[in-house]
């Protein structure tokens, strides 16, 4: 059987430990694949990687274990059954060799805090070129048919992107002459996943990674990629709530909403700078389903007791008939980590699916897995889901 690399970048987080544990699980069967896209009927007749087919490694800046992550978030907030975890924990080792020493490079200090390992001095090329020699190591050494790049580290402050983030020549030239500002470490990441060949997923907020430089690049080497940060929660309600408002031509007045959140990512969030460009993510969608902007501002605080169990409480007050204002109030409380890990798969197998297809640049049929997704002006959910069964349809057809 041929075998598929899912290399991770953040492989230590939340996110990655419950990606990793999700699949060794359902490699072997031991679990039903709930929440999983492509394991719905619509896909039983692809070609997709089977599950028990991959194979996972990555990187990460901190120093730990799969088994101590999982044993964390089991403490923490009994997300995962720890039975689970010891009917797939002699598989953890061996995949804990193949996670590498991340990179840290302008992320701002709520990042850099977290990198415990003493890096080298290495110039941007030089650090590309680790980068690739790692996912290379990675691919042979587990004899792998192809690999996918998964960011699923925390997010990067808001870039501003410069004339040279929107052309690949001038973007290479930067790499080359060492000048490191304004990029970032999300930018070499895609940038050496791109040169392996690898397929990329870009599951965080950060728009430092799929710049128009390196989507220029997936272009000409023929691989697809996607992004920008993975819809599991409050914006996924919002995304199938505001067309029902639009649908019935009654305008939102107003719609507040608030995110607590704890763990990693709840302090990474934490942070002004950090904090910014997931707001920034967030923010956009209803003005692009409704047409116009309602008073909206959405507030994300870190609730430590709370760990993986991310909880939004939103408000919309809204005018209806003869002027009436009404509302409508909702709480979202779910494991941030369990919601996004099957996306993950799904995607992972999707972007295995294009590239043998041929497929190259942006992937627009992964639209509904994303808050922004790029390249795609819809943000109706349910919109977006027909641009991913039509694609389905297409390829069946063909």
């Amino acid at each position: 059987m041929k075998k598929y690399g899912v290399w991770l970048i953040g492989a230590l987080g939340s996110v990655g430990v419950t990606v990793m544990t999700g699949g060794l699980a359902l490699g072997r069967g031991l679990i039903a694949p709930d929440g999983m896209v492509t394991e719905s009927k619509p896909f039983h007749d692809l070609d997709l990687a089977p599950l028990n087919a991959l194979e996972f490694g990555g990187c990460d800046i901190r120093c730990s274990t799969i088994l101590q992550e999982v044993r964390q978030m089991i403490s923490e907030c009994r997300s995962i059954d720890h039975l689970l975890v010891a009917e797939v924990a002699d598989q953890y080792e061996s995949i804990d060799r193949r996670i590498k020493p991340g990179l840290a490079l302008n992320c701002g200090t709520a990042i850099a805090s977290l990198d415990e390992f003493q890096q080298p001095q290495k110039t941007l090329l030089g650090e590309v070129e680790k980068i690739r020699e790692e996912i290379s190591s990675f691919k042979s050494e587990n004899n792998l048919e192809e690999v996918v790049v998964v960011n699923l580290a925390s997010t990067e402050p808001l870039l501003n992107l410069e004339e040279f983030h929107l052309d690949l020549g001038a973007f290479e030239k930067r790499l080359a002459d060492n000048h490191s500002d304004n990029i970032r470490s999300g930018t070499l990441y895609t940038y050496a996943a791109l040169l392996e060949g690898c397929p990329y997923i870009n599951f965080t907020p950060s728009n430092s990674t799929l710049i128009p430089a390196l989507i220029e690049l997936a272009e000409k080497e023929g691989l697809p990629v996607m992004g920008h940060d993975g819809k599991t929660g409050e914006t996924l309600v919002k995304s199938v709530l505001a067309p029902m408002f639009v649908s019935r031509n009654l305008e939102v007045l107003s719609w507040e909403g608030y995110n607590m959140l704890g763990n990693m990512d709840g302090q990474i969030l934490n942070e002004p700078e950090n904090k910014a460009c997931k707001i920034n993510s967030k923010e956009h969608v209803l003005t692009e389903i409704l047409g116009y902007q309602p008073h909206s501002k959405v507030s994300i605080s870190c609730v430590p007791s709370l760990s993986d169990q991310k909880t939004a409480m939103d408000f919309i007050h809204f005018k209806g008939f003869m002027g009436a204002k009404m509302s409508l109030q909702f709480t979202w409380q779910g494991y941030d980590s369990l919601l996004a890990a099957p996306l993950v798969l799904d995607m992972v197998r999707l972007s295995l699916l294009a590239k043998k297809r041929g497929e190259s640049g942006l992937m627009p049929q992964l639209a509904p897995f994303f808050k922004s997704p790029q390249g795609v002006d819809e943000y109706d959910h349910f919109k977006q889901h027909e641009l991913l069964m039509d694609y389905i349809t297409k390829v069946k057809g063909e």
